[in-house]
């Protein structure tokens, strides 16, 4: 008669993922109940600009959809950005869920600094009107971006990490994505481009591209 040997499973270990998870489609549900014809039009984002037409106003930086979404983005990008550390072996993330939390805090960090640093920049230039307008639509679209994202990761996590081509691919759409909101925005607000076309360079350089760089640069070595 075989001897049957029976393993522990451990099953607590990403139990704080899947809160995290449950969470985030959590305010999905709510918000598609809550704001049903706004959550319509938001969903339409990637192949419509309606959304951004109709929520124009500056105060939807502040409202529960925006910062919900939010959330939900900085969850998504800290999740892939702890796959892609990971992955890169860059002993980041031996921790689990603590490594994920430093994570989910220097991205939180890092978006709202930037965010300030253009708001006291916008100021000291005198584009107010185009620094909020910009700064509204790129947070639709990656908010956009990060819900989408979000099922990626959940399957990403809960699986065998898959080979670096899909990894590259998932990467190089993202960048895409981003790359496309940033060409749908000079169209937009090609009028008040123009007329500070000065000052929107040295925005795009000084905040939009080297904030970026920096991360990198961090993370690679530090």
């Amino acid at each position: 008669m075989k001897e049957m040997l029976l393993n522990e499973r451990i099953t607590g270990a990403n139990d704080w993922a899947t809160w995290l998870f449950v969470a985030c489609f959590a305010l999905v549900a709510i918000n598609r109940t809550a704001f049903e014809a706004r959550f319509a039009e938001f969903i339409k984002l990637g192949v419509s600009d309606k959304y951004t037409k109709i929520y124009k106003d500056s105060s939807n930086l502040q409202s529960w959809f925006t910062i919900s979404f939010f959330f939900i983005q900085v969850v998504s990008y800290s999740f892939l950005l702890q796959y892609v550390l990971k992955y890169k072996d860059f002993g980041l993330v031996e921790e689990g869920g603590i490594s994920y939390v430093r994570i989910f805090t220097v991205v939180t960090f890092f978006i709202l600094s930037k965010f300030l640093t253009e708001k006291i920049i916008a100021t000291a230039f005198n584009i107010e009107e185009f620094n909020e307008q910009f700064n509204l639509h790129k947070v639709n679209y990656r908010a956009y971006i990060g819900l989408l994202l979000l099922p990626v990761n959940l399957v990403l996590f809960y699986n065998v990490a898959p080979g670096r081509l899909l990894l590259y691919l998932i990467l190089g759409v993202i960048l895409a994505a981003t790359f496309i909101s940033y060409l749908v925005s000079l169209r937009i607000y090609q009028k008040l481009i123009l007329g500070k076309l000065f000052y929107f360079i040295l925005y795009l350089c000084a905040l939009e591209i080297a904030p970026y760089y920096f991360m990198y640069y961090w993370f690679t070595n530090s």
